[in-house]
């Protein structure tokens, strides 16, 4: 991994990205997404986790994140990807209304097959390119981002729709998630 996108700061906020491989639209369905939601859950209450703001796309995950006290949060993510990947897998296997299971662990296990570290299927793609947030401008510029993909995507009208979003908490709202909000000064 370069240098340019690792976490290298402890205390730092991080803005990074969790994608599926080959972009393929798994969050289209609640339960693959509301999987990504529990796992968040597990590492904020376990783990140290301490989150911002988020956004669940279709193919990919957008987070601005910490940690209390200093903790990993690069083993964090880690173990939230390796989770959520067997999850994930096994829910599609086992999903009998899926109607693209095949298709999907088609992908998941071609771009696994050539890897000695993956012993079936690979969900995520490699690495997440954590930047960290220094500034107050870069920290607006990704919460702004995160908050209208679901806009820019055609999802929804106005970012507060959107559920698998942080973007209802920041208008007052409460989310799926506890959120550690951002106050700007």
């Amino acid at each position: 991994m370069s240098e340019k996108y690792k976490i290298t700061n402890a205390e730092g906020i991080y803005f990074f990205t969790m994608t599926v491989v080959d972009w393929v639209d798994v969050f289209t369905r609640r339960l693959y997404s509301d999987i990504i939601i529990d796992s968040i859950k597990h590492c904020q209450e376990t783990k140290g986790l301490v989150v911002h703001a988020y956004v669940i796309m279709p193919s990919h995950v957008h987070m601005i994140a910490s940690t209390k006290n200093g903790d990993d949060l690069s083993a964090i993510i880690r173990d939230m990807k390796k989770f959520t990947s067997k999850k994930i897998v096994q829910q599609i296997q086992d999903e009998a209304t899926e109607s693209r299971r095949d298709w999907m662990l088609h992908r998941f296990e071609y771009a696994g097959k050539y890897l000695e570290r993956i012993k079936n299927f690979k969900f995520w793609q490699d690495g997440n390119q954590p930047k960290e947030c220094m500034t107050n401008e870069f920290i607006w510029q990704k919460l702004n981002y995160i908050h209208n993909n679901p806009v820019e995507a055609g999802i929804v009208f106005e970012p507060w729709q959107y559920v698998y979003s942080s973007a209802g908490d920041y208008a007052g709202n409460k989310g799926l998630i506890d959120l550690y909000l951002i106050d700007f000064y």
